[in-house]
């Protein structure tokens, strides 16, 4: 048994739509990929359901025109963990020199993301 993941050869499905409405700047084909009350978790933030899921995609995805390059695909017990470099016009102040890598936790259920954590994750120093 190992710790690490297993790599997934690509995004299918639902992930799939979802990637490519976001690179779309497709607000409703976003929010369409969301079941109605879906969490996304982005910044540390909670955005509960269709409403204010769509809020957070209208102002911060669609809006600031983010688009993301995926890099990594991975499967974790049926759930997909997608890394991705972003970028957009989006306020990059405190954010690193350089590309932006971000860890994206999907649950996904009946073809609709029911769950979606977004995380700058860092190396462990061990």
């Amino acid at each position: 048994m190992t710790d690490t993941p297993t790599p997934a050869p690509t995004l299918t499905g639902v992930l799939a739509r979802h990637v490519t409405a976001v690179n779309a700047f497709d607000e409703q084909g976003i929010v369409a990929t969301f079941a109605d009350d879906a969490l996304v978790n982005d910044a540390h933030r909670e955005f509960w359901g269709a409403d204010a899921i769509r809020r957070w995609v209208a102002k911060e995805m669609v809006g600031d025109k983010v688009t993301v390059e995926v890099t990594q695909v991975l499967d974790h017990y049926g759930e997909t963990i997608v890394r991705g470099r972003y970028d957009g016009e989006f306020d990059k102040t405190n954010l690193p020199p350089g590309e932006l890598i971000l860890t994206n936790y999907f649950t996904v259920r009946d073809d609709k993301i029911v769950t979606m954590i977004v995380i700058r994750n860092t190396p462990a120093d061990y």
